[in-house]
């Protein structure tokens, strides 16, 4: 693997860049291509989201109406946009369940946390996954199901009309409270994946060095490799 210095957190996830541009021999996959696909297509779908959502909250937004062809056409796709990232969502979750579980050791994870981000060295991450992550992942569990079903009671003129004004009030509160949350959490999981060297090419490419694996996850370093998770 081709970097210039030896402590890996500069060449994996600290200030000075990475310079490994090819695949190594000895990389490690991380993400299967069906895993990437449908990562980039939620990606894609909340982003469309966001954006006509944005437009539809308030009228200083309106404008970004026009990248889906005019208002009109905004509120159409806007709900169906929705429902196929709620489709796109758990078909990309359901198989991760079984790596998000909580454990004992992401207590300590999480208590070492602030330190680990100040430049202390990472508390060990025994799956595939740290604590942070997989708070992450069961956030979007629910905000992606609070977001689809208080979306489903004001989807006009379809499905609104089957709820009364007290419900469909709700669940416009519903949406937006969610809808924000979901914004911060995206906002945090992209600033985590730019900032941890070596994520962005595991989600674009698929593979991580050993290096990576054995620093952040050597827990997960050792079941794929057979070898002690050394640090």
């Amino acid at each position: 693997m081709a970097t210039i210095d030896k402590d890996p957190r500069l060449s994996e996830r600290g200030p000075a860049p990475h310079f490994a541009t090819t695949r190594p021999p000895d990389a490690i996959r991380r993400y299967s291509e069906v895993e990437r696909l449908t990562h980039w297509a939620v990606a894609l779908a909340y982003v469309a989201l966001f954006l006509s959502g944005l437009a539809l909250f308030h009228p200083f937004f309106w404008w970004i109406s026009g990248l889906f062809g005019g208002g009109t056409m905004m509120r159409i796709l806007h709900p169906f946009i929705g429902v196929a990232l709620g489709v796109l969502f758990a078909l990309y979750a359901i198989p991760l369940v079984k790596d998000n579980r909580i454990l004992a050791s992401d207590r300590r994870w999480l208590r070492g946390m602030f330190g680990y981000i100040n430049g202390r060295d990472e508390v060990p991450v025994e799956g595939k996954y740290n604590a942070g992550q997989k708070i992450m992942f069961w956030s979007m569990i629910v905000s992606v199901l609070a977001l689809l079903l208080s979306g489903l009671v004001i989807w006009r003129p379809y499905i609104a009309p089957e709820f009364g004004l007290t419900a469909r009030r709700a669940a416009s509160v519903i949406h937006v409270v969610f809808a924000f949350i979901m914004f911060v959490g995206i906002g945090i999981h992209i600033y985590a994946a730019v900032w941890t060297r070596g994520s962005m090419r595991a989600m674009t490419r698929g593979w991580v060095s050993r290096r990576w694996a054995r620093y952040h996850h050597p827990g997960w370093y050792a079941r794929m490799t057979g070898k002690a998770p050394v640090r």
